[in-house]
C-alpha cells in the first residue's frame, strides 16, 4: 500500500454571505487509503470536498496535489488533477445507455466507438469488482447501479482521488456492502478514497483514518483502529452524547389504525401502493422500511387525507376508549381533524407541506390549532407558549419566535415541525424521515421524544432512513419493496439483512400480514 500523500489542502475558508463554512481547515488525504470525512449536517464537509472538486473556489488558502499547489476552478481542472466527485444526486441521463453516460461531456479523438468503450468499461468492472451492463438505460436502473455507473465515469476518466458523498444513504446493508468491497479494492489498486458521511458504523468497517469537522473548523483526524463510535461522536458534537435508543415493551396496546388493501398512483401515474394492509397499535412504534421510492411517502399521506386512494381501499381509526370506527378514507386533513381524530403527521417535504416558510414559528404553531377557538379573533398566548417550549426542548436556533422558518436551517426548521406535532397531543404520530438533517444529540432526542409517545399510549409509525435505528427503536417493521407489503417483522428478532433482503426481493407469495 502507497502512503504518500496525495492531496494536501492548508488553511481553506470559504463563505457564502454572512455564513462561515469552513475557517481555516488543513488536512491531508494519503494515497491507498480510505478516509471518512466524519461531521454533523451543517459542519462544511460536502462544501470543503466541492473546492477540492472544483464545484467551489476557495476564499483563501492552498491546495496541493502531488506536493505541488494547483489551482482548481472547475470540474474539469479536477479532473485534470486526477480528482472526481460522486455526488449524492447522480448526474445521469435517463435516456442514454451506460456507456453514453460515460463518455458524455468528453472530447475523444475521432469518431466514437461503442465498442471500444464498452470494452474499457468491461475492464474498469473486472479490475474492482463492479456489476453494470455498459448497454443497459439509465432509467432501468436501481440506485445502486446508478451509483456505480456514476463510480465508473470518475474512473473511465482517469481519477486516482475519488470523494463519495454519503455514498449509502440510499442503499441496502447487502449493496452498501458490495460497494465497500469495491472500494477497498480501488484502495488496494492505490487509490486514495474520501467518503463523505455521519454513520459511524460504516466509518469504523470501512476506513483507515477519520476527519472529523464541527461548525466548519477542522478538530482532528484519528486513526480508525483507535476510535469508537463514543468518541468520534464527542469530536463530531463537542461532549458527551449517550447513544443508546430506548425501547421499552407496548403496554396494553389496542388497535388504532386498520389499513386494508390501500392501493395509489404517484404524481407520476406510477402505481406507488398495491393492496397495502396493516395494522398500527397504540404504545408502539411501527417502523416502514423500503428503498426510496417504495410509496412510504404515499402511504403517511394517503392515511393522513393528502394523497387520493383506489377504490376498495379502507383506512380505519379506531378511537380510544369508545366502540366508534371512523372511516378516513374521502376524508380532507381538515374533515379528520373536525371528526376528532387527533393524527399529528411529520412529512418529508418540510417547508413543502409541513410548514408555511413565511411565518414564525408562533405562526406555524397556530395552524395546528387554528380551528380549536370560537373567537374571531385568534389566541396568540397558546401558540407563543407552544413555540418557546419547542425551541427551549429541542434547542431550535433562531433570532425569536416571530422570524420567518424558510430563513432558518433545515435541521432547525425540521426541529420546529417535529416540536409542533408532538406538542398537539396525538393518538396517531406518523414521520417521515423526522431525523433527516439533525446532529445527533438532537435526533437522540428525537427518539427519547417517539418512546415518550408511545409511553403514553400513542401509535407512532416510523419512516427512516438508518436501518441501525430502525432495528434499535421499532417494536415492529413493516417493509414495503414495490409498493407492496413484503413482511412485517419482530423489531427484537430481526437483523439488517433480513430487513435489507426484503427491501429489495419479492418473496414468493408475499402479501399483506
Amino acid at each position: 500500500m502507497e502512503s504518500g500523500i496525495a492531496v494536501e489542502m492548508k488553511n481553506i475558508t470559504k463563505t457564502f454571505g454572512e455564513v462561515v463554512a469552513n475557517s481555516n481547515v488543513s488536512m491531508d488525504i494519503r494515497k491507498g487509503e480510505i478516509l471518512s470525512l466524519l461531521g454533523e449536517n451543517g459542519s462544511g464537509k460536502t462544501t470543503l470536498m466541492n473546492m477540492l472538486s472544483g464545484i467551489y473556489y476557495p476564499d483563501s488558502g492552498v491546495i496541493c496535489v502531488d506536493g505541488k499547489p494547483v489551482s482548481i476552478t472547475s470540474p474539469k481542472t479536477a479532473y485534470d488533477h486526477g480528482i472526481g466527485m460522486i455526488h449524492q444526486h447522480f448526474k445521469l441521463v435517463d435516456l442514454f445507455t451506460a456507456t453514453e453516460n460515460v463518455v458524455l461531456g468528453l472530447k475523444e479523438k475521432g469518431k466514437l466507438d461503442h465498442k471500444v468503450i464498452a470494452a474499457k468499461i468491461k475492464e474498469i468492472c473486472d479490475k474492482y469488482g463492479f456489476e453494470l451492463d455498459p448497454n443497459q438505460k439509465v432509467y432501468n436502473m436501481s440506485v445502486s447501479q446508478k451509483q456505480t455507473l456514476e463510480i465508473i465515469k470518475v474512473l473511465y476518466r482517469g481519477a486516482d482521488i475519488l470523494i463519495l458523498d454519503e455514498p449509502t444513504a440510499v442503499l441496502t446493508p447487502q449493496e452498501t456492502e458490495k460497494l465497500f468491497t469495491v472500494i477497498r479494492n480501488m484502495k488496494n489498486n492505490g487509490k486514495a478514497i474520501v467518503i463523505i458521511t455521519h454513520k459511524l458504523h460504516e466509518v469504523l468497517s470501512v476506513s483507515d483514518r477519520v476527519t472529523v469537522l464541527r461548525k466548519g473548523e477542522y478538530i482532528g483526524t484519528v486513526n480508525t483502529k483507535d476510535a469508537t463510535e463514543t468518541s468520534l461522536t464527542e469530536m463530531m458534537v463537542g461532549k458527551k452524547v449517550a447513544l443508546n435508543i430506548d425501547r421499552p415493551e407496548p403496554v396494553n396496546p389496542k388497535k388504532r389504525l386498520e389499513i386494508k388493501n390501500v392501493s395509489c398512483y404517484n404524481k407520476d401515474g406510477v402505481l406507488a401502493l398495491d393492496h397495502v394492509s396493516f395494522e398500527a397499535y397504540s404504545g408502539e412504534i411501527l417502523g416502514i422500511a423500503g428503498i426510496s421510492g417504495c410509496g412510504q411517502k404515499e402511504l403517511l399521506e394517503s392515511i393522513a387525507g393528502l394523497q387520493n386512494v383506489e377504490e376498495g381501499s379502507s383506512i380505519l381509526y379506531y378511537v380510544p376508549d369508545t366502540d366508534q370506527i371512523h372511516e378516513l378514507v374521502g376524508e380532507t386533513p381538515k374533515k379528520i381533524k373536525e371528526e376528532g381524530v387527533a393524527l399529528s403527521f411529520v412529512p418529508e417535504d418540510r417547508l413543502g407541506m409541513g410548514l408555511v416558510g413565511s411565518m414564525g414559528m408562533v405562526g406555524n404553531m397556530m395552524l395546528k390549532d387554528y380551528s380549536k377557538g370560537k373567537s374571531f379573533f385568534l389566541n396568540h398566548k397558546d401558540p407563543k407558549q407552544k413555540a418557546e417550549h419547542v425551541r427551549e426542548e429541542l434547542e431550535v436556533i433562531t433570532p425569536d419566535l416571530t422570524t420567518p422558518v424558510k430563513t432558518l436551517s433545515g435541521g432547525n426548521v425540521q426541529k420546529v415541525l417535529v416540536g409542533r406535532e408532538i406538542d398537539a397531543n396525538p393518538t396517531v404520530l406518523m414521520t417521515a424521515y423526522a431525523v433527516r438533517g439533525l446532529d445527533i444529540n438532537t435526533s437522540y432526542t428525537i427518539y427519547g421524544l417517539m418512546n415518550e409517545q408511545k409511553k403514553k399510549g400513542v401509535a407512532v409509525i416510523y419512516v427512516g432512513e438508518d436501518l441501525d435505528v430502525l432495528l434499535e427503536l421499532s417494536d415492529r417493521i413493516l417493509v414495503l419493496c414495490g409498493g407492496k407489503v413484503n413482511g412485517i417483522l419482530d423489531g427484537r428478532k430481526t437483523t439488517k439483512e433480513e430487513v435489507g433482503l426484503l427491501m429489495t426481493q419479492m418473496k414468493a407469495g408475499a402479501d399483506n400480514e
